[in-house]
């Protein structure tokens, strides 16, 4: 079990890689996104585009999980799923999203909320078709989010579809695509000594202009 008691020498530890101040931050959220996934990246974090997903479905929890962000751009982020899965369907339920990206050796994070829609089919067949065969393979076999009997069974889905499509390209499944998350609030969050962290938020305001806000840690 955990012991807060037994793990008070770890709370000592103070953050202080870097700050962010007003005068530090980019005009365009989006652009202060780019900079801090870029850093990401060249700080060696393995799935530096990795983020967490919280959607909202009918029996009104949260749910959460961790997905590959393939795509941000201002129009939004873009990630790819199967559309059937829980998480499709609780996006089919209730639109509104908010996406966590947490990189611990920098000691940063950011939050977005915004509203999930699909891409186009076009969009999801061109990112498809290089995808390796093997993964297009699983976008067929793997009924996500439904109960299996076995892990048996989804070998033998594997199997099946391999021999169905043995010799030809893998089309993609109708089932399985994309979605962008069209942004409408950020949160940059820098660790600082003494936990007093600095968190800048970007909102839209009447014009649909970004504007900065220091909200307290």
């Amino acid at each position: 079990m955990y012991d807060y008691k037994a793990n008070i020498e770890n709370s000592r530890y103070d953050y202080n890689r870097n700050i962010l101040l007003e005068s530090h931050a980019a005009n365009n959220p989006f652009d202060q996104f780019a900079l801090w996934l870029k850093e990401a990246e060249e700080d060696g974090i393995k799935d530096y585009n990795a983020f967490t997903l919280s959607t909202i479905g009918p029996d009104g929890f949260p749910n959460s999980r961790r997905l590959l962000l393939r795509k941000c751009d201002r129009s939004g982020f873009t990630f790819f799923t199967n559309y059937t899965s829980a998480k499709g369907n609780q996006l089919a339920f209730n639109d509104k999203v908010c996406l966590n990206f947490y990189w611990n050796t920098l000691e940063r994070q950011i939050r977005v909320y915004g509203i999930a829609k699909k891409v186009s089919e076009q969009e999801s067949d061109e990112y498809f078709a290089p995808r390796p065969r093997e993964s297009q393979i699983a976008a067929w076999a793997s009924i996500q989010s439904a109960e299996m009997r076995s892990r048996e069974e989804l070998e033998e889905n594997v199997t099946k579809y391999t021999n169905e499509f043995a010799g030809k390209p893998v089309p993609r499944p109708p089932h399985w695509g994309g979605y962008q998350v069209v942004p409408h609030y950020f949160e940059f969050w820098q660790g600082r000594p003494s936990r007093l962290h600095d968190r800048l938020i970007y909102k839209v305001d009447a014009d649909f202009e970004w504007y900065i806000q220091r909200i307290a840690p």
